[in-house]
């Protein structure tokens, strides 16, 4: 114990300097995927910088059309039994075509991804507004920032020798997003503003200088959906305003400050009363700014990460960062830093924390340039809504996690009756995607969507449990948890010729296997992901009954299961982790799903630690995969390997995942947009959290029982120091390290608490 002191007081730790995050461009955004993100998890705006013309897209993360529907097929379960006895007979695509028939929705589902003017609907962008420059010139010395220390915008340029700039950010203080247009001569602001969108505007209001937009979104019934509202109020400090048309119109202008403010019912008020209310009290802006500014780095100033590079490369241009990166990743550690915050700004940026009314973030966040957004914009449960939320714990945004897990609340409700209808089952469970109503019930067609997903999200609910260690919190989420499980016990089915309980019928999501008659097919007994998320499922229920001292005898019926469930990973004879219970030849060898190696992340079932013949298996698995794949499958990937303790690979990952997708040809490919969201393509957001979250793990790690710093560090990263990165246990890290090794650390947790702690592969008990 004296020696534990010792090294306890010995610690020491360098103190961290701000870091030059900023995205720089010297030239206006040609393309939607080169504007720049701004929100506050309730709105967002994507400013162009434009020299001739701004053209600024705007959102609110609940501007969605359908409306809630039920549908469930209530009368799929009579097949329940038909289909697992084909499936013990070893007749899958006989199986499957039944499941097709019975295992899917009713009515349209989700519109096949194109789900607008249907009830499921879809996540749609609110307009855009238009500001025209009258005094429009070519510019010189063009200058173009999104600044994460701050999450302000900038744009500047010249005409002549005037310099103009721009400045954008939305509140995160109050609900509204502003544009300051400012110059270095009187008078030299001249503009015309105005709103537009395709479609649902009831009325547009243009009244001196504000403009009022309301409407109706569809409810894919043929009637009345959503209603929403926009106001604009144009404050501008000399010169005059006018109307024209649809227009503001200010001429001679010493500077303009434009404000927004955007909403809908689904928060229960009424939308052009909320907007009004916003923007009736007098605005300063700079008062405004210095709140902002305040409230946002209370919670992004929580984590800085810096690795040390021999000359710094902030200076460049994003893009050419870019392809710097993608052809040496070795000469820019900035940009790897750059990308990490830019991951934990996209979370406080779309995600509003502190209510129990915010929505997380959908597959594009909350930013969307259309109406009819790629895949409905929704939440697709089979692992993108999941990776949107992996870094958030790590990434020291706790709180922001909570908008996912008040969503999963909800639906597990509505999960009831689809758990009911599809297997007569108690308990709840939901499938492969969902949207604000609470969408449960299957897809359209099985290889994608019958894969249930109501497991999985319940990881959610016990590592939000792991890292803050909050009781009365887990007390509130332990029947969500029970039901899952219930609903699991339930419909696991006892295979004859293994002996063990499997769930059925299922798939490996959107992944097919060719059977012995040629045949290819997706549904299954017990696919390995499906084993491993039970296993954990039952595990994490047994161990919150346990802490919360509940004694619930279902735990008796669970930990007796577990005894008759698969292992979480059975190894083939080619050595790698198998994906169902028989060795199947793959349809597509290199698909982009890796769901088989859910126990390898996020859960903690395969470690080179404590499993190592499971870990050599899942890095066969992923050496056949390949590392190639969609933006979001290289962002797991970064995962996998950084499990693996394999830093360099996942850097590896990281550079692929870092390539430009849009090529000198215009054609685009997976990798990152000029402004870095990442490429699926199209844009998903999934792959900009993922690979954040994916730098995070190979700084530290604490599943495997032990804290563990710098697992998985990249040979070229030999220097550098991360504050406040967090661990499970209620536990925030400090790691300084030089020549690849730590040289100094701190844990910051309960006084008094004994950790155990693997530093440069030793592992010690340390008191914090």
């Amino acid at each position: 114990m004296k020696n534990i002191f010792s090294l306890i007081l010995c610690l020491l730790f360098m103190s961290l300097q701000a870091q030059d995050l900023k995205l720089l461009y010297d030239k206006p955004a040609a393309l939607w995927e080169e504007t720049l993100p701004l929100g506050n998890g309730w709105i967002g705006m994507m400013p162009n910088g434009g020299i001739q013309e701004e053209n600024i897209v705007l959102n609110e993360i609940s501007m969605w059309s359908g409306s809630y529907q039920d549908a469930n097929n209530y009368e799929s379960y009579k097949q329940f039994s038909t289909i697992q006895q084909l499936l013990f007979q070893g007749k899958n695509d006989e199986a499957e075509k039944l499941v097709n028939q019975n295992f899917v929705c009713v009515g349209a589902g989700s519109g096949h991804g194109n789900g607008a003017k249907v009830p499921y609907g879809c996540f749609q962008n609110l307009g855009y507004l238009n500001i025209n420059f009258l005094n429009s010139k070519k510019g010189t010395g063009y200058h173009r920032e999104l600044d994460l220390n701050s999450g302000i915008a900038k744009t500047h340029y010249s005409l002549g020798d005037t310099l103009y700039t721009r400045e954008y950010f939305v509140s995160q203080d109050k609900n509204l997003g502003a544009v300051k247009l400012s110059a270095n001569k009187k008078k030299s602001i001249s503009v015309a503003l105005h709103f537009y969108r395709d479609e649902n505007v009831k009325s547009h209001i243009v009244d001196g200088n504000t403009i009022l937009i309301e409407g109706i979104l569809p409810n894919g019934i043929g009637g009345d959906g959503l209603s929403y509202a926009s106001k604009f109020l144009v404050v501008n400090k000399g010169g005059t305003i006018s109307n024209y048309d649809n227009q503001i119109i200010v001429k001679d202008a010493d500077q303009l400050i434009i404000y927004y403010a955007a909403t809908t019912d689904y928060y229960d008020h009424n939308p052009t009363d909320y907007v009004n209310n916003i923007l009736a009290s007098k605005l300063n802006y700079e008062k405004l700014k210095t709140k902002h500014i305040r409230a946002y780095k209370q919670v992004f100033d929580r984590v800085n990460l810096n690795i040390k590079d021999n000359e710094s490369k902030s200076h460049l241009p994003t893009d050419q960062r870019l392809a710097n990166f993608f052809k040496n990743p070795a000469q820019d550690n900035g940009l790897a830093v750059l990308y990490y915050q830019f991951g934990r700004y996209l979370t406080i940026s779309s995600t509003a924390r502190n209510s129990d009314k915010a929505l997380p973030p959908n597959l594009q966040g909350l930013w969307a340039h259309q109406i009819q957004t790629p895949w409905n914009g929704d939440y697709h449960l089979n692992v993108n809504a999941q990776m949107n939320h992996w870094g958030v714990e790590t990434g020291n945004l706790s709180e922001y996690h909570r908008p996912f897990i008040n969503l999963i609340k909800r639906i597990s409700d509505e999960g009831k009756k689809t758990a009911k209808a599809y297997y007569n089952a108690p308990g709840w469970v939901v499938y492969m995607m969902t949207n604000i109503w609470g969408y449960t019930a299957p897809g359209e067609h099985a290889s994608w969507g019958a894969s249930t997903a109501s497991g999985w999200l319940c990881n959610h609910l016990w590592e939000h449990y792991q890292f803050t260690e909050d009781k009365e919190y887990l007390r509130q989420v332990f029947p969500i948890l029970k039901g899952a499980a219930e609903f699991y016990k339930h419909t696991n089915v006892f295979d004859p010729k293994t002996r063990q309980y499997v769930t059925s019928p299922s798939v490996s999501p959107e992944n097919a296997f060719r059977l012995s008659n040629g045949k290819a097919a997706s549904v299954v007994m017990g696919p390995t992901i499906d084993i491993q998320i039970v296993r954990e499922l039952f595990q994490n229920v047994i161990a919150a009954d346990s802490i919360l001292q509940i004694n619930d005898s279902f735990t008796s019926v669970l930990r007796s299961e577990l005894q008759h469930i698969p292992p979480a990973v059975v190894v083939s004879n080619s050595g790698r982790v198998m994906e169902w219970m028989e060795d199947y030849d793959e349809v597509e060898p290199t698909h982009r799903h890796v769901s088989h190696l859910y126990g390898l992340y996020p859960a903690p079932f395969i470690s080179p630690i404590t499993t190592p013949k499971w870990a050599d298996a899942a890095k066969k698995t992923l050496e056949v995969r390949g590392d190639g794949g969609t933006g979001w499958s290289r962002a797991w990937k970064i995962l996998f390997w950084a499990r693996l303790h394999d830093g360099d690979h996942a850097l590896e990952i990281l550079r692929q995942l870092l390539k430009p997708a849009i090529s000198l040809d215009g054609k685009v490919s997976a990798g990152t947009y000029p402004n870095l969201f990442c490429a699926h393509p199209p844009f998903q957001i999934d792959g900009n959290f993922g690979g954040s979250a994916g730098i995070g793990e190979m700084l530290v790690q604490s599943h495997d029982g032990f804290i563990h710093l710098l697992p998985a560090l990249p040979s070229n990263w030999s220097d550098g120091e991360v504050r406040g990165i967090r661990v499970r246990g209620n536990i925030s890290v400090d790691i300084v390290w030089k020549n690849n090794k730590v040289v100094t650390y701190k844990i910051h947790g309960t006084k008094g608490r004994i950790v155990n702690l693997r530093v440069n592969d030793v592992v010690n008990r340390v008191v914090l």
